[in-house]
């Protein structure tokens, strides 16, 4: 079982419940989990209002659905919601979610128009559009274009009655397959799933291989309250993902790397990823260089400070996403 929470508490209540290897026992489990300080809600107990605001700051960040849709009668309507994902590609599927209004209960002009006519365009959000698409959520009367109250501009589709916002980066053509509403209480949803049939992506958002360049499209997402985040490129990073290989897992690892005091959990998650360890001959190879030498000389009568330097060392590698060096001085000197 992987533990979270602070890590020398954890660390301790181990050692002093004499928990050892790779288990933390049931009963020790929940004793760390009541160590950690924590708020506890029930939802039943719980005002519509109040509940929305907390889990919108902690189901977050969530991808944005500008939508656009139109009724009988030609009113075009455009909305952004942020309870939308994608959930296949064989057929491709999007769901959003336009929620009965907390403050009244009454159903939103999207949801009323994927009923009349049910197709639909997704329009995809990034930075530069933000500030407008946030203007569109203003709930207008029916029948005002939220495309000029916003300052968008409406481009024809090609398969489906709704325009699409010319200054998105993807749009999503889709027809509605299915609306499910989930209750008639306040804040109900209302799962619009939406097969997706034709995809225009602007090229200027392409990588060379006709790609979407994921620094390019600079993405924008919502979090709680009036809070949103960017995807730019100085946040943005890898995680290798384990599709090929079957990693060795975190209760493989050495019990001194396991129980390091340094290295974190997503160190040691990076670790338990790999297929195997590197080779004696590798680890020696660095073992002999001049700066692991110095560094087992400088600490020999004293085993603590080695493990600190060696994991410290190893950290920075993990950091940067060198896994395999980083395997390499945590072997050095396993005991």
């Amino acid at each position: 079982m992987v533990y979270s929470g602070s890590k020398e508490r954890v660390s301790q209540f181990v050692k002093s419940n004499g928990a050892t290897g790779s288990t933390i026992y049931p009963a020790i489990a929940i004793s760390i989990a009541k160590s950690i300080d924590m708020l506890t809600l029930y939802t039943a107990d719980m005002k519509p209002a109040e509940l929305q605001n907390y889990l919108q700051y902690a189901i977050a960040p969530r991808p944005i659905c500008f939508a656009s849709t139109i009724d009988k009668a030609g009113n075009v309507n455009l909305s952004p919601f942020s309870f939308f994902n994608m959930f296949g590609t064989n057929p491709p599927m999007c769901v959003f979610s336009p929620a009965r209004r907390v403050r009244d209960n009454t159903t939103k002009h999207t949801l009323e128009n994927v009923l009349e006519v049910g197709e639909c365009v997704i329009n995809i959000v990034n930075y530069s559009m933000v500030q407008q698409t946030s203007l569109a959520s203003v709930e207008y009367p029916k029948g005002v274009n939220e495309f000029v109250k916003a300052g968008f501009t409406s481009i024809p589709s090609e398969l489906v009655k709704p325009p699409r916002v010319a200054e998105a980066p993807v749009q999503l053509e889709c027809l509605i397959r299915n609306v499910i509403p989930l209750g008639d209480q306040n804040g109900a949803g209302n799962l619009i799933l939406a097969e997706i049939k034709i995809i225009h992506i602007q090229d200027s958002i392409l990588d060379s291989d006709g790609r979407i360049d994921q620094e390019k499209i600079d993405l924008v997402a919502r979090l709680g309250g009036d809070w949103y985040c960017r995807v730019t490129k100085e946040n943005l990073f890898k995680v290798a993902k384990p599709v090929k290989t079957v990693g060795i897992g975190i209760d493989a690892l050495p019990h001194a790397v396991r129980n390091s005091a340094i290295l974190t959990g997503n160190n040691l998650g990076q670790l338990g990823n790999v297929e195997m360890l590197p080779g004696l001959d590798e680890v020696n190879k660095l073992k002999d260089s001049r700066e692991i030498q110095d560094l087992l000389k400088e600490t020999v009568y004293d085993p603590e400070l080695r493990d600190a330097k060696i994991h410290a060392k190893a950290k920075a590698l993990l950091d940067t996403g060198d896994v395999a060096t980083a395997w390499k001085v945590l072997l050095v000197d396993i005991r």
